[in-house]
């Protein structure tokens, strides 16, 4: 009997011990890319189970002017990104013994772009960007490869408006956005 009371006190404080572990972390820093850009990140904690994402990076486009094929090229564009982020299911991760350092979990969070037309890199010189502000609600999973690698998809649907004004002529065109992200990282 006194074996089992020792073994049950041992499970349920091991079991408190990581109860209190389940929190994102204090600060999250790293690089990542996917097919349509480079991005440099940084989450700082909140609470428990909100941190506050900060994101540099170039978003990667394609161009298309007229019907001519010879009239395609490619760009990248400087975004800045701030996303709050809620970790849903990090106890049920801890419960279950899986990774959550990093802040490997699933998220809600709400992806608010902007993309300035500070500079473009683009196979065309004459090819500049409208400056276009995104706010896109988004579910996604962070998960670890290792130490120090990561990889992240995330998918939502949200709202754009454009801000052009050029030689006395402007336009607000707004519609619907789209953030699908599929990324490898790499965490410092």
């Amino acid at each position: 009997m006194k074996k089992f009371i020792v073994a049950t006190v041992l499970v349920l404080l091991s079991y408190s011990a990581t109860s209190q572990n389940a929190s994102v972390e204090d600060h999250v820093f790293g690089v990542q890319t996917g097919f349509l850009g480079l991005y440099f990140h940084g989450e700082t904690k909140l609470s428990d189970k909100f941190a506050l994402r900060g994101e540099l990076g170039l978003d990667f486009g394609f161009w298309e002017r007229g019907i001519y094929q010879d009239n395609r090229g490619f760009l990248l564009t400087p975004v800045i990104v701030i996303e709050p982020r809620f970790y849903y299911n990090l106890e049920k991760r801890v419960k279950k013994s899986k990774r959550i350092d990093g802040n490997s979990g699933n998220f809600i969070s709400i992806k608010t772009s902007f993309n300035p037309d500070i500079f473009t890199i683009s196979s065309d010189q004459n090819v500049s960007i409208i400056p276009t502000l995104q706010i896109v609600p988004t579910w996604g999973i962070r998960r670890n490869i290792g130490k120090h690698f990561n990889y992240e998809t995330g998918l939502g649907i949200g709202y754009y408006k454009e801000f052009y004004k050029q030689n006395g002529y402007s336009s607000n065109e707004s519609g619907t956005a789209i953030n699908l992200h599929l990324r490898i990282g790499y965490r410092f």
